[in-house]
């Protein structure tokens, strides 16, 4: 009776395990759907990239307050947009 028992009991552990592995596997499915879906709808804009400016003999690996707020203006300017 025992070895009945466990027998069922063995049954439904690959029951649940294939219920599991079979709803990630959709899940899996679903999601790289769902991306390449988002991606043909909504493409990322891609940003200008801006040259690297030469550095004026510093020797400090701090950027100079020119540069500094170019980018804030330049971030600021985009969240605007957007």
């Amino acid at each position: 009776m025992e070895a009945n028992l466990t027998i069922e009991g063995v049954k439904y552990m690959f029951l649940g395990m294939t219920t599991v592995f079979l709803f990630l596997a959709v899940l899996i499915y679903i999601l790289k759907l769902q991306t390449k879906l988002f991606n043909k709808l909504f493409p990322l804009k891609e940003l200008p990239v801006m040259p690297a400016k030469r550095s004026s003999g510093k020797t400090s690996s701090e950027p100079d307050e020119e540069e500094i707020i170019a980018v804030i203006t330049a971030a600021i300017t985009e969240y605007r947009k957007g």
